[in-house]
């Protein structure tokens, strides 16, 4: 008699989750149409089921989750290199208002002033550049398969 294994989605905390993935930063390759790898140093907070991370809506990396909401996800520093294996995972974009609003405060309750300066500039620069000082956003909803 052989033994069969079935595959059952494993439920994580958001305790697991950061222990998974250590640091304030997590590396998200999303692949091209040719299937080459494009690695992604974000920000990113866990709300025990999911990891979420902020980016521009019309970014390339958004295009490609699109196309293909497969990607792999490991913790890394600030550089993109990696400090564990790759998990694979799959991206859910999300552009509504709600799911923006509470991702940003997540995100600015585990960065604090950190995140709050980085957004200060990133206004500015926008503002700068003669563009809107928000630009279009889009919360990534990272579930590890």
């Amino acid at each position: 008699m052989t033994t069969q294994t079935i595959k059952r989605p494993v439920k994580r905390r958001a305790a697991d989750l950061e222990a998974v993935f250590p640091g304030r930063y997590l590396s998200v390759t999303s692949f091209k149409r040719d299937g080459t790898g494009v690695a992604t140093p974000v920000w990113f907070v866990a709300d025990g089921r999911r990891l979420f991370a902020l980016t521009d809506l019309h970014s390339p990396k958004v295009q490609r989750m699109r196309r293909n909401p497969r990607v792999l996800i490991a913790a890394c520093r600030v550089n993109g290199k990696l400090r564990s294996e790759p998990f694979p995972a799959r991206v859910e974009v999300l552009t509504t208002t709600p799911d923006l609003e509470r991702v940003q405060k997540l995100l600015s309750e585990r960065y604090k002033i950190s995140y709050r300066l980085v957004m200060l500039m990133y206004r500015l620069g926008r503002r700068l550049r003669g563009q809107s000082s928000v630009a279009d956003g889009a919360a990534l909803a990272i579930t590890i398969e």
